[in-house]
């Protein structure tokens, strides 16, 4: 096999890519809103006293970390309209991300309780002993100590939603890989190609790494204010 060069740097400099890497990184950030919405409610009913919410929040775990993903965004763009007669028949793009969304969620879910659980209860306790309500304990004493556990897993989640945006060609969305299937299947050059999409793919992961950095140096540089906020508004 000869590498086409002048295929590969003709398919590089193009700006055939550049939409597709913007709708990729909007698709990331968009599913992972969502995600993370709904990792705090999972970690909330995972760990609340009422039963009925801990099974809920275990079913979602169950279900959406066993099935594949590829089988949930299928799901969601081919299935659902035959489910409900064409009354639900969402466009690829936004079938595609809530599939992507609710999946991620599920491993959210586990991020944010693991979080949530590493707060000492006591700071908890006295919180709510200077009379805080559960909600203010949890904005101001909970949270800012539990981004600390939550954010490092978070940013590898999504540099690997990122990636997982590439399923989406089975639904014909207009992103990354599914560009360069659309080109290499017109000029048969795979190897250049795949080189091509490989390059903006390992460009967007250089990028949400640098940010996952730059926000993990900002939460580990700031000082523990739990004390300080406890003295100010009930000292």
């Amino acid at each position: 096999m000869v590498f086409d060069s002048s295929a590969f740097f003709e398919t590089l400099f193009s700006s055939t890519f550049i939409i597709p890497a913007l709708m990729t990184l909007g698709i990331t950030f968009v599913a992972m809103a969502l995600a993370i919405i709904l990792g705090f409610g999972g970690a909330l009913a995972a760990l609340s006293r009422h039963r009925a919410l801990r099974w809920l929040a275990q079913g979602y775990l169950g279900f959406f970390r066993g099935v594949p993903v590829l089988v949930q965004i299928v799901f969601w763009y081919n299935a659902l309209p035959v489910l409900t007669n064409n009354a639900i028949n969402l466009p690829a793009l936004i079938a595609g991300t809530i599939a992507l969304g609710l999946n991620e969620g599920a491993y959210m879910t586990e991020i944010i309780r693991s979080g949530l659980i590493s707060v000492d209860p006591g700071q908890r306790e006295a919180a709510r002993a200077l009379g805080m309500t559960k909600a203010k304990a949890m904005r101001r004493i909970v949270m800012p100590q539990a981004l600390k556990v939550i954010i490092p897993p978070t940013g590898n989640q999504f540099i690997a939603m990122l990636k997982t945006t590439s399923l989406l060609f089975a639904i014909a969305v207009p992103e990354i890989f599914s560009t360069g299937t659309n080109i290499y299947s017109q000029n048969f050059k795979y190897f250049e190609v795949l080189f091509v999409v490989s390059i903006w793919y390992l460009a967007l992961t250089a990028l949400l790494t640098a940010l996952q950095k730059m926000i993990e140096r900002r939460f580990a540089a700031r000082p523990r204010r739990n004390a300080a906020i406890l003295a100010q508004e009930h000292g």
